[in-house]
């Protein structure tokens, strides 16, 4: 596996990217030495190409760790997932991961001030100068668990007098050295997580605290890192929790495409979902009777084309409406007084429309409306035999294009007016006793 060269490493610093070099990556990793037992997980959330936490896992024990990674770039996310376990390619600020859950957080997180538009501006939490390393940092604290080892490569001038304070109240042990090659002026700093009850005394933390802030200030320059670690190393944690949690939040459309093709859309659950489709219904308890015939038919349980034991073919669509039964009722109290009480009452209309496709019959193609009245039972008895729309006996002339004004067509439609016998009578010529006049005259519904 080859590593950043600094010439090579100059050139994807144009583009927002400041990989650590070789030399340094090498001498930060003699500071770290693995559990003794239990699986080790660590993280980079701003991982790069990928090959810093690489080398890392490969210096504690490769076949031990589990590696998890961040990273914005798709070219270097792309790079990363031959090198890691597990990769998202995204913003870290649009990802939900499982807090505590590594033992190793190795942070080299973007350079610069944080931007009004940028994703995490409103999650950012601070009183001083507004940047993306204290940003990261924030977001990147809660996934190390306590105990765990922070690796921290940051420019030195980033240490101002808020980002110490949160380092001195968040991690005992801490060290800061300066990077072997010094082209971006960063430090590297080493520090156990710890919980805000072990910290130790004020006075305790304020010479670590005053050295940091002395280094960030330029007052003061940081020792290069050692050839050879001269201290106790860095032990990495086995986890201590489940990752639960470890996915973007949303995704770009490349990435929606790839899962997918990995789950194989719904395909896997395919006759969970559809199972049903097709299956032949029972046969009911009982025989039908007419009245369970028209509410099936109404209800749209019954569709489809269907044939009548006299041969009819009929296209059938059932439906139902809702009208209100008015009822009045009159009272008379002691004194005389009479009141008057109007009742209306909720009824269920079945509404079935069967398309004739009898061949040879006088109604093929015509769409007959059956329809129950007041008397529910014994019309929709009566309607499933006998349309309520008939063929016309004879017709005096060729009845053409049918219309029905808007009003006469809500009667019709809730069945409150049968135009079928006015329709039979104008079109054989019953019009009745007619006067005779001079001009045209015009008949119609």
């Amino acid at each position: 596996m080859a590593l950043m060269f600094p010439r090579l490493a100059r050139n994807f610093a144009r583009n927002g990217y400041y990989p650590t070099d070789e030399t340094t990556l090498e001498r930060t990793l003699q500071a770290l030495s693995p559990s003794p037992t239990g699986k080790m997980r660590i993280c980079d959330p701003c991982a790069g190409e990928g090959v810093a936490l690489a080398e890392a896992a490969h210096a504690l024990g490769r076949d031990r760790i589990e590696t998890y990674a961040v990273e914005y770039d798709q070219e270097r996310a792309d790079h990363c997932k031959t090198l890691l376990d597990r990769v998202l390619h995204g913003d870290l600020m649009d990802t939900m991961i499982s807090r505590q859950a590594f033992g190793l957080l190795w942070l080299n997180p973007p350079y610069g001030d944080l931007v009004a538009d940028h994703s995490g501006a409103s999650q950012y939490q601070g009183n001083g100068r507004r940047r993306l390393e204290k940003m990261f940092y924030q977001r990147a604290l809660p996934l190390l668990q306590y105990g765990g080892v922070l690796v921290f490569i940051v420019p030195h001038y980033v240490l101002d007098d808020e980002l110490c304070g949160w380092l001195c109240n968040h991690f005992t042990e801490l060290r800061i050295y300066s990077a072997a090659d010094p082209t971006f002026k960063q430090v590297v700093i080493f520090g156990v997580r710890i919980r805000r009850q072990d910290l130790a005394r004020p006075r305790d933390v304020a010479p670590i605290r005053e050295r940091l802030q002395a280094i960030g200030a330029g007052e003061q320059t940081a020792e290069v890192l050692p050839d050879t670690w001269p201290w106790e190393p860095y032990r990495v944690l086995p986890a201590a929790t489940d990752l639960e949690h470890f996915y973007r939040i949303s995704l770009e459309p490349e990435q929606l495409n790839e899962e997918i093709k990995r789950l194989r859309g719904m395909w896997p659950d395919f006759t969970l979902h559809f199972g049903q489709t097709g299956v032949q219904p029972r046969p009911p308890v009982r025989q039908l009777s007419r009245w369970h015939l028209a509410l099936a038919l109404a209800a749209g349980a019954i569709s489809g084309v269907v044939t009548s034991r006299s041969g009819q073919v009929l296209v059938l669509k059932g439906d139902t409406y809702k009208d209100k039964v008015r009822k009045t009722e009159f009272t008379e109290d002691q004194d005389g007084n009479v009141s008057e009480v109007r009742i209306l009452t909720d009824r269920f209309v079945p509404i079935i429309r069967a398309w004739d496709m009898t061949p040879d019959s006088a109604n093929q193609g015509r769409v007959i409306t059956i329809s129950s009245s007041a008397d529910a039972q014994h019309e929709a008895e009566e309607a499933v035999t006998q349309p309520t729309l008939a063929s016309p006996s004879r017709e005096a002339f060729e009845p053409g294009h049918l219309v029905l004004t808007q009003s006469v067509h809500h009667l019709v439609e809730h069945g409150h007016l049968d135009p079928s016998s006015y329709l039979r009578r104008h079109f054989s010529g019953d019009w009745g006793n007619c006067p005779k006049r001079t001009g045209t005259v015009t008949n119609g519904l």
